[in-house]
């Protein structure tokens, strides 16, 4: 006699789906937006001025993005490496791991040379002084608030003052609705074991106060930069971690991100809700950050929503 198989069968089936169906419930998928150059629209105004610098090199961080924003593009003929806006990339860059390469520079013909206090070594600085060629120091603010002051400067360094005006009237001041949701902003190069999470003064701080989210490393830490702690992450319990893209990549992606001590046990580790920035982007504090404010909201305000 033979024994009819087929209702086992298809209690197993069903009970294997289950089992499935549980499995995918208990591992969260990884929320991931990441954030790069590509998606930035650039503000350029055109003043109807003559810069008085015909040759410019924009060592300063980021400074070569505001000279191309105030129109006087065609006047740059080098950059520094953080200027990474698409429209820049036939510009050359004049430094080697953020070293100034004295002889690039002085073969371009500048008569204006840009920098700021993360422009080194001095022995290249006073190179370029000693050759003749006007060099002008930037501000390099950590602030969304100091972006004026540093458009400002490069525009009177190339002479044209109107074009520095028309930028700020082209920034347009956008207020965001005040959330709940708590951020932690962590600087990782797993490569290098460096793994710190951003406090006060960090930068992050700043443009998270300015899209209307909190800023739990901002809130609990005094300095800009502190040793990543298993035992303060947990106390903090982020919501949404914020990286810079390189920084994911170094410690093997989302996957090797929650081994780290700590972040499992967040809320933004457990259901891996994480927003990564452009390397070059996130602190440039220059004519990009504007258009980035809104598109760090929004990614972090989708990754709450999974």
């Amino acid at each position: 006699m033979r024994r009819d198989n087929s209702g086992v069968k298809r209690a197993g089936a069903l009970a294997l789906s289950s089992l499935l169906l549980l499995t995918s419930c208990g591992q969260a998928k990884p929320t991931v937006a990441d954030i790069g150059p590509a998606q930035i629209h650039l503000a350029v105004v055109h003043s109807g001025e003559v810069a008085t610098a015909k040759r410019i090199v924009a060592l300063a961080n980021g400074s070569a993005e505001i000279v191309a924003s105030l129109g006087f593009q065609a006047n740059l003929v080098g950059r520094d490496i953080a200027s990474t806006m698409p429209e820049l990339a036939q510009i050359p860059i004049d430094t080697d791991a953020h070293q100034i390469s004295v002889e690039r520079v002085l073969s371009q013909r500048p008569d204006l040379v840009l920098i700021d206090s993360t422009s080194s070594p001095a022995t290249a600085i006073a190179q370029l002084k000693q050759s003749g060629i006007k060099v002008v120091m930037v501000p390099s603010p950590f602030t969304v608030a100091g972006v004026l002051e540093k458009e400002k400067a490069v525009a009177d360094a190339i002479g044209t003052p109107k074009a520095a005006a028309l930028l700020a009237k082209s920034l347009t001041d956008i207020s965001y609705p005040k959330s709940a949701t708590k951020v932690a902003f962590l600087y990782l190069r797993g490569t290098a074991s460096i793994y710190l999470i951003g406090g006060r003064g960090s930068g992050a701080d700043s443009l998270f106060q300015s899209i209307g989210v909190q800023d739990v490393g901002a809130q609990n830490l005094k300095t800009p930069f502190t040793a990543l702690s298993a035992e303060a992450l947990i106390q903090m319990q982020p919501d949404v971690i914020v990286l810079m893209t390189k920084g994911l990549t170094s410690v093997g992606g989302v996957d090797g991100l929650v081994q780290l001590p700590g972040i499992a046990q967040t809320p933004a580790g457990k259901n891996k809700r994480i927003v990564t920035v452009d390397d070059s982007l996130l602190l440039s504090f220059g004519p990009r950050t504007a258009p980035l404010l809104p598109l760090l909201r929004a990614a972090i305000d989708k990754a709450m929503a999974k």
